[in-house]
């Protein structure tokens, strides 16, 4: 499966973005969904994961309440809501799937990555 990133862009503190990630050649709704983050010189960060079904997320704890993952599995499309955006919520972020359920936290539970998209948020 080939998955395509997009969304990212410039933002002040506090705006909104909505970043998606599509897939192409495999449904998507066969697999968990993950989105990791990351900054030059750290580690790629888990950051949201939905399950198949889309009935449960998980989120780590500094975007809990402010991200909410969905996905339109009828459009082959994973989303990830980010509001109240922070200066330290800039990163490329990545999208991430696998078949393995319940999704993973580590990059190396996920088997297919997006491109990524940079998110930008000024203070």
């Amino acid at each position: 499966v080939q998955l395509q990133a997009s969304g990212g862009g410039l933002v002040q503190t506090g705006d909104s973005l909505r970043l998606s990630c599509a897939a192409s050649g495999r449904t998507l709704s066969s697999r968990a969904v993950a989105w990791f983050r990351q900054v030059p010189g750290k580690e790629r960060e888990f950051v949201a994961a939905i399950i198949r079904g889309g009935y449960k997320t998980y989120y780590t704890d500094s975007v809990q309440g402010r991200f909410t993952m969905s996905r339109d599995n009828a459009k082959n499309t994973v989303y990830l809501q980010m509001n109240s955006l922070k200066f330290e919520d800039t990163a490329v972020y990545y999208c991430a799937a696998d078949r393995s359920e319940p999704p993973g936290l580590g990059t190396y539970d996920y088997s297919y990555w997006g491109q990524g998209t940079l998110v930008t948020v000024s203070s």
